[in-house]
């Protein structure tokens, strides 16, 4: 069964106007018909001369007077009473006047397109919050046309229907059929008249606005006039359900102050219609719809003379016409009509008009305009999306538009989804969905504002400014609340609904180049943070690597791209490349282009880091100027991470975007990349796999053994840890954690730490500050995810022969203090020491004695830089240097322990030697030391990192 003079008769905002239509189809004609683009650009400059009356008064007016103030005006005053009548008005007004402030602010501060609110807000809050809003606009467009046709056809059949079995006819107009065929059959007829009329363009409907305005207005007139002029009378009462019972007529009273006073106080009945009992709630509901219709005058900023003075004094003076309109109409009321009347015919306005008819012209014009004006709203919200390719080539057919511009396929998609809407003729229903749907749209409009005005965005400047933050909050917080007054179970469903589509459109639309609010709003945020970031407040127990990885060719470190975000434990990860040249020789800045490729990567690789580009004379200099720059505030970097000095060949890992095979280039000749991605546009490979080479072509390297040694000597001195890289040209991380030779769920992970100075075996220690700093790099790559079931394994070297209980003991319980779980391997090399003795000529000498092997579980940091000092100072001389035989021992030892071989490796990086001629030098040891290890990371802290307090 239909629902029969239904509670809700809502008249909604409609979305786009017909001025906008036809500036629209004048925009958009030349692109399907190049001939007459001097036609239609004058065309168009003579539509916009549409004044602040025409423009935008009229539209608003026609929007927002509808059905409610002809046939709800009673409702209000006859359950609420007129104190609380006026008190709804006031309220409701409030709430919708703070988004007619959003509307203006964002209406001034730049041209509006196809798509009303959908355009405002998706340029705003970005393609996921515009699209799916986008698409609650377009249906709750497509539900309000078909609730005004089903209006419209209830009030007809209310005057003209045959009744009701068991109902007597009141008039010989009773001719209709009725019924829900006959009904549906009526709403089809007037959905095609609308169709018609939007498939012939939007010219046709704009030239009728007027007359409906005009039509509105007459009859308010005479409404106004009735109240005085119509003598006091008794009228016939609506007929009430079969077999009930209750007075027949009421009494139309005129000026009485009895009827005024009778009127005042609330009075919730059971509703005639409905049959369920009125609450301030549900009648604040109801009334609310009159209140809506504000986004018709910004839709119409194309075809205005000055949109940006226009639109706020325009939709202003229309807010505050109808609120005064709708205060003086509950007063008349109140004084003119006893209660009964009020609560039992909604439609008492006819009966006391001067002339019944003018009543129903009034009706069924504003509800015909409605209908119409929600679908062709719905059809540019439509074409607007379908334009801005949000949903791919799911609406590739919504663009096409005739010649005149008009988008007649978004009108038939349209209509189609009326007609079956129309199916349900469940009128209450639609209502309530569509109410809260455009109160979601509204709320959206005031978040559009609240993000603009809070992200202090430069070139938001409307020229609109009586509007604050403040007032945003309030307009989202009255539609919200107004949403769950009218349907809490609704407006719950239409959020979740807004979410979904809101994540669907992120994961699956392009990106756009609209620009992100989200972006302004985060950089306003951390700008913020970075300045309460303050490094005086630094504090141990909450250190973090900070890391500079500096990157020669990124697609042959891609292991090592990866591995070290492993290990930044939420903290600052940079990406750093130095281009070599003069700026005073370029014609531009060269690394302007390489930037973006830059960034691809980053996305590419998913990890989460960012990229500084430098352009130095030489590559030493460019890591100064990284290490100086790199950061801001309290976030830069305190650890560099370079890759080793070798002559391991390249592998372009970028190829094969899984990075699963590995393809050796030739080192000689550009490298052959068929398969490459082509958001990547490095270079092509040259020389080694991690090292700092930055020659371009050939086998020349521009970047030293001396100069690279120099880089770590200069982050030393700035106290910045360094961490050297070896062998990672082809770790495979995926590999290395799931290796195909462990059954699942046995896979053995291993990293080994060799927390001692091998090139100093005379002076070592297990505890100082650079030992401790390895420890806890260590530490942190084994407490992220993927691997905390990799098993740490600390090797503890030791003289053969001797107790290793007590220092392993004291290492087990610095361990247990530190809170790192980890296996202690003892390592005999009596053999390896005394082969460094044997060089040095001290066969007499005890390597290492019972003093010596305590000192190595003593956390004296500053015996540790005496020791470090003396080895610098010392290391020219025979005295103090390790011999290639020796450095091989060790080597083998390191080897020989690998049993399971582990994933990589964490071996004690000394200091570099004071005397620069030594290098060279120095970089072979660690060369010889690290030989054959795979995957290895030499590291050096400067900073205590660790602390056993709470």
């Amino acid at each position: 069964m239909t629902e029969r003079t239904p509670l809700l008769h809502y008249r909604l905002s409609t979305s786009v106007n017909e001025s906008e239509l036809r500036s629209q189809a004048g925009s958009q004609a030349p692109v399907h018909n190049p001939g007459s683009q001097g036609r239609r650009a004058a065309q168009q400059k003579q539509q916009k001369k549409l004044s602040t009356f025409f423009g935008v008064v009229i539209p608003t007016l026609l929007s927002m007077f509808s059905v409610v103030v002809f046939l709800r005006i009673g409702l209000a005053v006859g359950q609420a009473g007129l104190y609380q009548a006026i008190a709804m008005y006031v309220v409701a007004y409030i709430i919708i006047c703070m988004t007619v402030l959003s509307v203006c602010a964002i209406s001034t501060n730049g041209a509006l397109d196809a798509g009303g609110a959908y355009y405002m807000i998706s340029r705003a809050l970005g393609p996921e919050f515009g699209g799916s809003i986008g698409i609650m606009f377009f249906l709750a467009n497509v539900c309000g046309s078909a609730l005004m046709v089903l209006g419209l056809v209830e009030a007809i059949l209310s005057t003209f229907g045959v009744p009701e079995a068991g109902n007597v006819a009141t008039s010989h107009y009773q001719v209709l059929p009725s019924g829900y065929w006959w009904s549906l059959l009526y709403g089809t007829g007037i959905a095609l008249l609308c169709l018609l009329v939007c498939l012939v363009g939007a010219h046709i409907y704009a030239k009728t606005t007027f007359l409906i305005f005009v039509i509105v207005i007459v009859v308010l007139i005479t409404v106004f006039i009735s109240f005085f002029a119509v003598h006091p009378q008794s009228i016939t009462l609506p007929d009430l359900k079969p077999n009930a019972t209750g007075p027949t007529t009421a009494n139309f009273t005129g000026f009485k102050l009895e009827t005024l006073l009778g009127n005042v106080w609330a009075d919730y009945t059971v509703d005639y219609t409905t049959q369920t009992t009125m609450t301030f709630a549900t009648v604040f509901a109801v009334m609310f719809n009159g209140c809506t219709g504000i986004m018709a005058g910004s839709n119409m900023s194309g075809d205005l003379k000055n949109p940006s003075y226009s639109i706020p004094r325009g939709t202003i003076t229309a807010v505050i016409f109808t609120f005064i309109v709708y205060i003086m109409l509950s007063v008349l009321v109140a004084c003119t009509c006893d209660r009964l009347l009020l609560q039992r015919d909604y439609s008492f306005l006819r009966d006391i008009n001067v002339w019944h008819p003018f009543v129903l012209i009034g009706v069924y014009s504003s509800t015909l305009s409605a209908a119409m004006s929600n679908l062709i709203g719905a059809s540019r919200v439509l074409y607007a999306m379908a334009k801005d390719d949000l949903f791919g080539k799911a609406l590739w057919l919504a663009k096409k538009t005739s010649r005149s511009g008009n988008p007649w396929v978004s009108v038939l998609i349209s209509w189609f989804l009326v007609q079956l809407v129309l199916f349900s003729g469940k009128l209450n229903t639609i209502a309530s969905i569509v109410t809260i749907f455009f109160l979601l749209v509204y709320a959206a409009v005031d978040l559009a504002c609240l993000a603009l005005e809070w992200a202090s965005a430069p070139n938001f400047r409307p020229t609109f400014r009586y509007f604050t933050w403040h007032t945003c909050i309030l307009g989202i917080i009255g539609c919200a609340i107004m949403m769950f007054l009218i349907n809490a179970i609704y407006a719950s469903a239409s959020i979740a609904f807004m979410l979904l589509l809101l994540l669907l459109i992120h994961y699956l639309s392009p990106t756009s180049s609209w620009g992100y609010i989200s972006q302004a709003l985060i950089f306003h945020q951390v700008r913020k943070y970075l300045l309460m970031l303050d490094v005086r407040k630094d504090h141990v127990k909450f250190w973090r690597p900070q890391i500079l990885l500096m990157v020669s060719n990124p697609r042959s470190s891609v292991g090592l791209i990866t591995f070290i975000n492993d290990i930044k434990k939420s903290g600052l990860y940079v990406l750093g490349h130095v281009q070599l040249g003069d700026l005073n020789t370029l014609p531009s800045d060269p690394l302007q282009a390489q930037y973006e490729s830059w960034l691809s990567l980053v996305d590419h690789l998913n990890i989460k880091a960012f990229v500084n580009l430098t352009l130095a004379d030489s590559v030493r200099h460019g890591v100064q100027h990284l290490l100086f720059i790199s950061g801001l505030g309290g976030m830069r970097p305190n650890t560099l991470v370079l890759g080793f000095y070798d002559d391991c060949l390249p592998k372009d890992k970028l190829i094969d975007p899984s990075m699963s095979s590995t393809q050796s280039t030739d080192p000689s000749g550009p490298s052959q990349e068929p398969e490459q991605p082509p958001l990547f546009h490095f270079v092509s490979l040259r020389g080694s796999s991690n090292r700092l080479d930055y020659g371009e072509f050939g086998d020349g390297k521009v970047l030293g053994p001396q100069e690279y040694v120099a880089v770590i000597a200069d982050a030393m001195k700035m106290l910045k840890n360094v961490v050297l890289a070896r062998y990672f040209n082809n770790f495979d991380r995926a590999q290395v954690l799931s290796p195909p030779s462990c059954a699942p769920g046995k896979r053995a992970v291993y990293v080994d730490v060799w927390p001692v100075n091998l090139l100093r075996p005379d002076s070592c220690s297990y505890v100082d500050t650079c030992s401790l700093f390895l420890l806890q790099l260590a530490c942190i790559l084994n407490m992220v995810r993927d691997w905390r079931k990799a098993t740490l394994r600390l090797f503890l070297c030791v003289e053969e022969g001797r107790s290793v209980r007590g220092p392993e003991e004291k290492l087990s319980q610095l361990l247990k203090e530190l809170r790192i779980k980890a296996q202690i391997h003892p390592v005999p090399w009596d053999q390896q020491v005394a082969l460094h003795w044997q060089r040095q000529g001290n066969w007499g000498k005890k390597p290492l004695d019972a003093t010596t092997e305590e000192k190595k579980l003593q956390p004296e940091e500053e015996e540790d830089e005496e020791n470090e000092e003396d080895y610098v100072n010392s290391f020219p001389s025979n005295a103090t240097r390790v011999s290639d035989d020796y450095l091989s021992a060790v080597n083998k030892l390191i080897l020989d322990q690998a049993r399971p071989q582990p994933a990589v490796r964490f071996l004690y990086l000394p200091r570099p030697p004071a005397d620069t001629r030594r290098y060279t030098a120095y970089l072979r040891q660690l060369e010889l030391l690290t030989q054959d290890l795979g995957p290895t990371l030499l590291i050096h802290g400067v900073t205590p990192v660790i602390t056993t307090d709470l």
